[in-house]
């Protein structure tokens, strides 16, 4: 199972043994992880599972879709060149090591 790190804004970090197959927003939610909550369920219609990539060109996490990118600008802040949905993000045994930040919720 490859592990990921969700780091939080605050400096604390959560690092979860992930299911491939599953997205990282659903293995988040399985996990409890603070900031993402995935209100549209995963269907790239909201913003809520924002996160920055660490190293996205070393976990071979390029191009960011149109619709997503249209998401985030519409929904999202404190966008970063590597900003993401994690919806949009099926894990692979690829992604073992990946470490996000999980977006500021502005609050």
């Amino acid at each position: 199972m490859p592990q990921i790190c969700f780091e939080q804004n605050d400096g604390s970090s959560v690092t979860v043994e992930a299911n491939a197959g599953q997205t990282l927003m659903h293995e988040a939610l399985r996990h409890g992880i603070v900031g993402i909550i995935g209100e549209c369920g995963g269907s790239c219609m909201c913003a809520t599972c924002h996160i920055h990539l660490k190293d996205p060109e070393k976990f071979g996490l390029g191009g960011i879709s149109e619709m997503e990118e249209a998401m985030l600008e519409l929904e999202g802040e404190d966008i970063t060149p590597h900003s993401r949905l994690a919806c949009q993000i099926e894990i692979t045994p690829q992604l073992d090591g990946l470490i996000v930040t999980v977006a500021s919720t502005g609050d």
